[in-house]
């Protein structure tokens, strides 16, 4: 099974963003420059676990490019394969757990192979009831997966990144995305109220699997559970077009803290009777082992100043609303 970030449809759209590729071993890399340096990152997202030939060719690769080192994450189950022993048995390379990973260790993926009954059945109790009183109410849902619907789609994206204080991925960034994999393997999804957008969805279906990517979602109308209506429309929607597996695409783990920020999401993913599922994880091939203590040192230092950020934008906004609101917080 081959990964939609493994994908020529996905290299192309990486390169419109001035983002270098490589093919070594049918393994897509994309290559990432560090600014005012000589030196880069490589990334090498959601493949099969590259045997020890193809990490000597992208350790040799690295070694002729400046870089750092390369990021791999596979897209693969713990429990299906023995992960990297720290590259132990190689004189030649080093790999080991990355410290800053860029996706989950953990997903939830629902079994499509069953009916849409079987499927309602196996969901928790309060998420089904939630997708019936949407039904009732008039909440209705609409694949639109044209420009009008990534505009729609864009908006509620931006507003909860900004509401939920996330630092997502650009407009232009979403829209090469959007240009290079509509027609082919993106779908949007949007659930209306009275002709309003409550929620958008951008589902990926490629290979048999169908995936949830992005998502965003109106701060009106909650009460309508219309998130909940859009998801179970994109699992069938999923199904309808041959997904035999729906990839929910990031998670905490089952045992997961109930205060933890992705606390919600994970909640409300687990509703429709998923399996939690933990990948290998994210190693890291050092390219140069000197500079790579550097990167991790200014790496954490550049964290800091994120959550720094983020805070300080949040103060300001509480600031905002209890003007606006005349209410005193202090």
């Amino acid at each position: 099974m081959t990964h939609p970030l493994q994908t020529s449809f996905w290299k192309n759209a990486r390169e419109q963003m001035g983002i270098e590729t490589k093919k070594i071993d049918d393994f897509l890399l994309t290559i990432h420059k560090i600014p005012y340096t000589k030196y880069k990152i490589g990334y090498l997202p959601r493949s099969t676990m590259p045997n020890e030939k193809t990490l000597k060719k992208l350790y040799q690769f690295g070694k002729e490019n400046n870089l750092i080192f390369i990021k791999i994450e596979p897209y693969e189950e713990k429990s299906k394969i023995n992960p990297p022993d720290g590259g132990q048995k190689s004189k030649i390379f080093k790999i080991i757990n990355s410290p800053h990973p860029l996706f989950p260790n953990w997903t939830q993926i629902l079994e499509l192979t069953k009916s849409e009954e079987e499927l309602l059945k196996n969901m928790h109790h309060k998420t089904r009831y939630n997708i019936r009183l949407a039904q009732k109410k008039g909440v209705v849902v609409k694949e639109i997966s044209n420009d009008k619907g990534f505009e729609i789609f864009s908006k509620l994206y931006f507003d909860t990144c900004k509401r939920q204080h996330y630092l997502g991925h650009n407009y232009n960034y979403h829209k090469i995305v959007w240009n290079n994999l509509k027609d082919k393997i993106a779908h949007i999804l949007i659930a209306f109220y009275n002709d309003e957008p409550l929620a958008a969805y951008q589902i990926w279906i490629y290979d048999k699997v169908g995936y949830y990517v992005y998502g965003g979602s109106s701060n009106k109308y909650r009460n309508l559970m219309g998130a909940n209506l859009l998801m179970w429309e994109a699992i069938k929607f999923a199904k309808k077009n041959g997904a035999k597996k729906f990839d929910m695409w990031g998670s905490l783990p089952p045992d997961y803290n109930k205060n933890h920020p992705w606390a919600g999401f994970t909640r409300f993913k687990s509703g429709y009777g998923t399996k939690f599922v933990e990948f290998v994880g994210s190693f890291d091939l050092v390219i140069n082992p000197f500079v790579y203590q550097i990167y991790n040192i200014l790496y954490f230092l550049r964290q800091i100043y994120l959550k720094l950020f983020l805070f300080y934008g949040y103060f300001n906004h509480l600031i905002y609303m209890s003007n606006k609101n005349k209410f005193q917080i202090f």
